[in-house]
């Protein structure tokens, strides 16, 4: 989801040409989610970029929030007032990085009019290794998204995803699979599978990540390529040929 904030972003023209991008950028996550929102204090702050840091240490299951407290110089129960659980705070992490995504591609697509050039683009966003920018300095995107490599099924893979769902909790996810399934339709109108494509490729290129660093054995990496994107491509290109 993104948010767009007054005096900040001004998107004109149906092919969506950025007229006027200011510095002051806000990635929204849904507000069921939080208990406090931690982007309104210095201290929520401090437990976004502190959980980062020690999820992508620790791993999530020896991640608590009395540990983190010690990290951030602040007791557990100031994280409580921000979020009931860490459960809670993995799933504001793993939206988070899919409302950055979304924010990601609205401006790398936005002066490319081709849909199969808008659609190659979208599949390297999705697939591609994430670089840290200077935007966002409190969130490491690097050590998101190998959290969210490693971690983020287990926002959803639990038996409380069906509220989860009906409170909206994934819906930056689910905007961001729409956003490029759109795309895939643009080119292809019979294409009957295009949710399902694209949410392969996100969950799959995952798994390949996981696999090239740590069993490199059930994955291919060539010299000279990101052979995870261009399989992507390759794989989505040939689904949706008419």
């Amino acid at each position: 989801m993104l948010i767009f904030n007054s005096n900040t972003i001004n998107i004109v023209s149906k092919k969506g040409v950025v007229k006027d991008l200011l510095s002051n950028i806000s990635i929204g996550v849904n507000d069921k989610i939080y208990l406090k929102n931690p982007e309104t204090s210095e201290l929520g702050k401090k437990i976004v970029t502190g959980s980062i840091d020690m999820i992508d240490e620790l791993g999530f299951e020896r991640f608590t929030f009395r540990k983190l407290g010690v990290r951030i110089g602040s007791t557990e129960a100031s994280i409580y007032r921000y979020f009931e659980s860490k459960h809670k705070l993995l799933q504001y992490l793993t939206s988070w990085f899919w409302g950055w995504m979304e924010y990601k591609m609205v401006f790398s697509l936005a002066n490319i009019y081709s849909p199969m050039d808008r659609l190659e683009r979208a599949i390297s966003l999705l697939t591609e290794q994430v670089i840290d920018d200077n935007n966002f300095e409190h969130i490491n995107k690097e050590k998101l998204n190998r959290i969210v490599i490693g971690e983020s099924m287990k926002a959803y893979l639990t038996k409380e995803v069906d509220l989860d769902n009906k409170e909206g909790v994934f819906k930056g996810y689910k905007q961001l699979v729409s956003r490029v399934s759109d795309i895939i339709l643009e080119i292809n109108t019979k294409y009957k599978y295009p949710h399902m494509l694209v949410s392969t490729c996100i969950e799959g290129a995952h798994l390949q990540r996981y696999f090239a660093e740590h069993l490199p054995r059930l994955t291919d990496t060539l010299k000279g390529e990101d052979s995870i994107s261009e399989f992507y491509k390759d794989m989505v290109f040939r689904a949706i040929k008419d």
